[in-house]
């Protein structure tokens, strides 16, 4: 892709973001009309909201690009090698409940891999992008994972599925990290897990149960700001296998250690690749 228009296709994401975050910041601490996708999984009016503007925006200005969001998805009218890939509103349970952490996401995928990300946190006007190979900048200002280096000294982050099956090996995950790491954190907000990794303020995250959209965008800023990622065995990261591991990279190896000692199974198949 010609780099003006990608740098075009950077400021139209990175404008559609503020817009929509600024849907949810004008929505936040109102009533909701609030809907349940599953037992605990639920969506509210402003998801749509921002979802509808979102595709809008990228409707009109990129009509031949596929378009990937957790409310719903556009296919071209032609097979496209671009694809965008939208969270409208990741961590809709904390915005439901009045929590301010949850963020905008927005990428875009050039034949499978994550070449622009954009992760914008309205309630903190923290607008964290990335572009392959260019770095990752919170507000214009360059950003760089930490230097920690020893599990002790780290802090962690992850988050729980929804289904109830998978949580209680997510929780022997967590409890065997629980005496080896100065803290664990659960944000809400997979896209902003990634990003706090991106700007050193969190070592290392795991999950599996996410989907695309949670962590298109944060995955390709952790990778941009000097960081690894990865799935849960240390093979090659898909977004598309639903379970991710992010770090500085130098925690990587001690990480991988801990979690390998609770095997999952097997992984579904996968489509997506960050990055050969």
């Amino acid at each position: 892709m010609d780099a003006t228009i990608l740098d075009e296709y950077a400021r139209h994401a990175e404008e559609t973001a503020r817009e929509a975050g600024a849907i949810l910041r004008d929505r936040f601490g109102q009533p909701h009309e609030i809907r349940f996708k599953g037992a605990i999984d639920l969506v509210t009016d402003a998801d749509r909201a921002a979802e509808d503007l979102i595709a809008r925006r990228l409707r009109e200005a990129c009509p031949d690009h596929e378009l990937l969001c957790e409310e719903g998805s556009l296919g071209a009218a032609l097979p496209s090698t671009y694809r965008w890939v939208v969270d409208p509103l990741d961590g809709t349970t904390n915005f439901a409940h009045g929590l301010p952490t949850f963020a905008v996401s927005i990428a875009l995928e050039a034949s499978g891999i994550p070449v622009i990300g954009v992760v914008y946190d309205p309630m903190r006007d923290e607008l964290f992008t990335a572009r392959r190979g260019q770095g990752a900048f919170l507000n214009g200002v360059p950003i760089r994972v930490s230097n920690t280096d020893a599990l002790i000294s780290s802090i962690l982050v992850t988050g729980f599925s929804y289904d109830f099956a998978r949580r209680a090996h997510q929780a022997e995950i967590w409890r065997d990290f629980l005496t080896r790491v100065q803290a664990i954190r659960q944000t809400g907000s997979a896209a902003l897990n990634l990003c706090y990794i991106a700007a050193g303020r969190l070592d290392g995250y795991w999950e599996r149960g996410i989907q695309p959209w949670d962590v298109a965008a944060g995955a390709l800023m952790v990778v941009e700001a000097g960081g690894t990622v990865s799935d849960l065995a240390g093979g090659v990261y898909r977004s598309d296998d639903r379970e991710i591991l992010a770090s500085n990279g130098s925690l990587h190896d001690q990480l991988l250690a801990v979690i390998g000692r609770h095997p999952f199974g097997d992984a579904p198949p996968a489509t997506i690749q960050l990055g050969a």
